[in-house]
């Protein structure tokens, strides 16, 4: 105990005699016991007149307020009763630890020994709830006198708090450790006790549906080991009134109008551990609907015509939940026609014999309505004219309910403000008038983005970015980023005016310089750098709206690409060697100038560009190589993705996309003379991580395998492939088509989850990239030498050595009578593997998280469907943090 500690006297249970009586333990309970009664010690039974009043024992306090707390004053007369209501009065003041009044003829003598001050207030054994939490609720305080009200109060506040926590087995134990100048420091000992659990549900009265049925549709769940993450298995009072209501909307929408809950009761069990919480409820019938119509006193809206699009028909089962979506769709049906405050009443004709449930929506005649005025609050840093140009409606527009969710989508798209935002419709000046009144909260639009990640390619990945999408609070987008890895390196800078001149017409530009690396696999793991790509250039854009959902995107870019490999590696004579750089390397290398122009034509409805939940997005692209420059192609692309809310917050998406790269160029031939692909290496396709997950970067599509050669122990005139990967180099070369398609289910999770940012979600990845040339051989080389075999007495064969690296010297298997040797282990065979659009697949999950250090997506995918060849990859992840 506390007295241990401070080596000081303690008065345990807070003076039982007197002060604290009856606050030895307070139970989860019953905290709210009787203040026991202030002892009144005995008093002389003489009466008479008082002659003089003295006041001893006071410290803080003059005589005269103490005096002035009683009704005794000199000259008057006194009873018994009088003296005892002086005692009563001066306790109730709390001012006091003990009173005493002692008569001598008249001369009374009030002795009083005052209540302590607190010294301080400690806390101890509160683990689960904070001092930060509990302290605001404590009324008592240091430099204040002691009163057991005060104490029981604050006992009474710390046991709701637990409660509050689930914690209804908590008690909270008041002592006081006694100091010198009537001083005292008061300690809350607390006994948490375990998180109170729900360990059963009863429900008695449902006979249409069960127990389980009628439990899946509350929050609050029974405790089971499965449920040991669930938040739902606590109890929480508040909780009980909601589920009350869940069970009313689910009969609801089932038929059962007369449906109610007669009583729900939570008991405590006896070790206070756990509750059981017990539903009695009344089903009734179940009712159809009768007739159902609209009738309308606005002229602009046909009551019959209304009447025809009602989802509900007469002979259907009773949907409550039907029926206020129809008083949500008719309201808006009037707001697009301009009735902001058109009254939609749906007035119910229950037949209790006919079990039917006539419906009849009237909706009120109500003015039209017309935009007064629109005011934007909350924005301290974007410009009013931001948020305002995002609105579909002007001042003196016709209210349209529609154009003003519009509204509200698009200023949600700009990324600048919290979700939450709403346009509350407000009434105007007149009754034909109203005020759009958009109240906005905003967000951080700076992101400072750190990912990481480890390739079996790239090993690790670093890339850093940093955005702002709000500069200067004009909703313009500036940004830089630099990517390094041990194989690539990038530098670019780029900057978006969307409302150019205060116009509809977007307008930006990027300049960039691009460093790669490209490489193989060695012996044991090993990789070397086969090509060095440079790609030096700039990008301006500029986009138009056609519709409210279409717009035109127009490019232009410069990029000067120079393409080389290490001359002491791959050359040989002088030029690139073949069969040291490995098939269509050596055509890759040189200076090349691209010059082109492209387009954009893009259909988006989403409800936000950001986090979307319905809607659709397409975009159509085309970019035509050779305006000048020593490239030429066309490059057509498609991607379009949909989204759909499942209703709980699921959200379910489906995406597709595809590309085609066509060569404007005559033929082309290797070094060695072989036709290649018109579409250069640095110009086409690749996929592979992050397009589709479970594969690693640039993991499917064409590939060239290098395999070194061993003496194929069965057969000594003969080398085979070495399998082992530590001795095969790969080449992944693109393609000249590719698609990919993505089915995504984003999982909503409890409110604690969503207030941490947790966003999982299950997806299954497909797509394949292919279309190059086939060589349509398998081709061999490396220096050997060729000698006679043993058995062969044919003096015409002499020893041979190659020393050119011409190809068909070693093809594998040595001509008749000779045996060969692949000298310093570089016999090697070149294998083209996975030139196929037979689709690749994968599946997986993920989660993204808007974590304290920024946001953090992880992916854990398995490639079910693959190629030989393919690269893949189980986990991918990256983080980032916003400023």
């Amino acid at each position: 105990m506390m007295s241990s500690k401070r080596q000081r006297p303690v008065v345990a249970a807070l003076l039982a005699t007197t002060m604290m009586g009856g606050l030895s333990a307070v139970p989860a309970l019953a905290q709210d016991a009787a203040q026991p009664a202030a002892p009144v010690p005995a008093v002389a039974p003489a009466a008479g007149t008082i002659r003089s009043i003295n006041v001893v024992g006071q410290q803080r306090l003059e005589p005269d307020t103490v005096l002035s707390y009683t009704k005794l004053r000199i000259g008057q007369p006194f009873t018994q009763e009088s003296l005892d209501q002086a005692l009563r009065d001066l306790y109730e003041t709390e001012l006091f630890a003990d009173v005493q009044i002692r008569n001598d003829n008249g001369a009374l003598t009030i002795e009083v020994k005052e209540n302590p001050v607190i010294n301080r207030i400690v806390l101890e054994g509160n683990k689960r709830l904070k001092e930060d939490k509990i302290r605001p609720e404590i009324k008592l305080a240091p430099r204040q006198i002691y009163t057991r009200s005060k104490v029981r109060a604050d006992v009474a506040r710390i046991i709701e708090l637990y409660r509050r926590q689930g914690r209804f087995a908590a008690t909270v134990e008041p002592k006081m450790v006694q100091l010198d100048q009537n001083r005292v420091d008061i300690v809350f000992e607390i006994s948490e006790g375990p998180k109170s659990k729900v360990r059963q549900i009863n429900i008695i009265g449902n006979d249409k549906f069960n127990d389980g049925e009628l439990r899946s549709q509350m929050v609050t769940k029974q405790s089971r080991w499965f449920r040991v993450f669930s938040s739902g298995t606590s109890y929480d009072p508040d909780r009980l009134a909601y589920d009350q209501q869940k069970l009313r909307q689910f009969y609801l929408t089932e038929g059962y109008a007369d449906f109610r809950v007669i009583s729900a009761v939570a008991e405590l069990t006896p070790d206070k551990q756990d509750f059981i919480i017990t539903y009695v409820v009344e089903e009734g019938q179940r009712y159809k609907f009768g007739d159902v119509k609209v009738e309308s006193d606005i002229r602009d809206l046909s009551g019959a015509s209304l009447t025809k699009t009602l989802p509900m028909k007469k002979g259907d089962w009773y949907n409550a939940k039907q029926v206020e979506d129809t008083v949500d769709t008719l309201s808006q049906t009037a707001g697009l026609f301009g009735y902001a405050f058109a009254d939609v009443q749906p007035d119910f004709n229950r037949d209790k014999d006919s079990l039917t449930m006539g419906i009849n929506f009237r909706i009120a005649n109500a003015p039209r309505v017309y935009v007064e005025r629109v005011d934007i609050n909350g924005n301290t840093l974007t410009q009013d004219k931001v948020v305002r140009r995002e609105f579909r409606l002007a001042e003196g527009d016709a209210f349209n309910s529609f154009l003003v969710k519009r509204s509200k989508d698009r200023i949600n798209s700009l990324g600048f403000f919290q979700e939450k935002l709403d346009i509350e419709q407000k009434p105007g000046s007149a009754p034909d008038r109203i005020v759009l009144e958009t109240n906005v909260q905003e967000k951080s639009t700076g992101e400072l983005s750190l990912s990481a990640g480890f390739s079996s390619l790239e090993r690790f990945i670093v890339a850093a970015s940093i955005t702002q999408r709000n500069f200067r609070g004009k909703g313009q987008e500036l940004r830089t980023s630099v990517n390094y890895s041990s194989y690539s390196k990038s530098v670019e800078v780029g900057f978006t005016e969307p409302y150019f001149m205060d116009k509809n017409i977007a307008l930006g530009g990027d300049i960039y310089r691009r460093d790669l690396n490209s490489f193989r696999y060695l012996n044991n793991n090993d990789r070397d750098t086969t090509y060095k790509q440079t790609t030096t250039g700039f990008q301006i854009r500029a986009g138009v709206p056609i519709t409210e959902y279409m717009s035109l995107a127009l490019r232009y870019s410069l990029n000067l690409d120079d393409v080389s490999l290490d001359e002491d590696t791959y050359y040989t004579n002088g030029a690139c060697d073949p069969i040291l750089a490995g098939r269509y390397l050596c055509d890759a290398i040189g200076k090349r100038t691209t010059s082109s122009l492209g387009y954009s034509l893009i259909y988006d409805n989403r409800d936000n560009r950001i986090r979307p939940t319905r809607g659709h997005n397409v975009v159509l692209s085309q970019d035509f190589a050779g305006l000048g420059g020593s490239v030429k192609y066309i490059r057509s692309r498609f991607n379009g993705s949909k989204f759909w809310p499942l209703g709980g917050g699921f959200i379910f998406s489906l995406s597709a996309e595809g590309g085609y790269i066509h060569s404007l160029e005559g033929e082309r031939r290797d070094a060695s003379g072989a036709l290649v692909d018109k579409v250069r290496l640095t110009d086409r396709f690749f996929l592979g991580n992050p397009q589709i997950r479970g594969f690693d970067i640039r993991g499917i599509g064409p590939r060239i395998k290098r395999y070194s050669l061993i003496q194929d122990p069965d057969n000594p005139g003969a080398f085979i492939r070495n399998n082992d990967n530590n001795n095969t180099r790969d080449d992944a070369l693109g393609g000249k088509i590719y698609y990919l398609a993505r089915a995504e289910v984003e999982i909503p999770l409890g409110s604690g989850a969503r207030e941490m940012g947790l966003r999982p979600s299950i997806f299954v990845d497909a797509g394949a990239v292919a279309g190059l040339r086939d060589p349509q051989e398998t081709r061999f080389g490396g220096f050997c030498s060729l000698t006679p075999l043993p058995n062969t007495n044919n003096p015409a064969l002499a020893p041979v050595r190659t020393t050119n690296n011409e190809l068909g010297n070693c093809t594998g298997v040595a001509p008749s009578g000779y045996q060969a040797a692949y000298l310093d282990g570089t016999g090697f065979e070149e294998v083209y593997l996975g030139d196929t659009l037979k689709p690749r697949v994968s599946v997986g999950f993920g989660v993204n998280w808007n974590s304290p250090f920024g946001p953090f997506r992880i992916d854990i995918a398995k490639a079910l469907l693959k190629e030989p060849g393919d690269d893949t990859q189980l986990i991918s992840f990256n983080v980032g943090t916003q400023f």
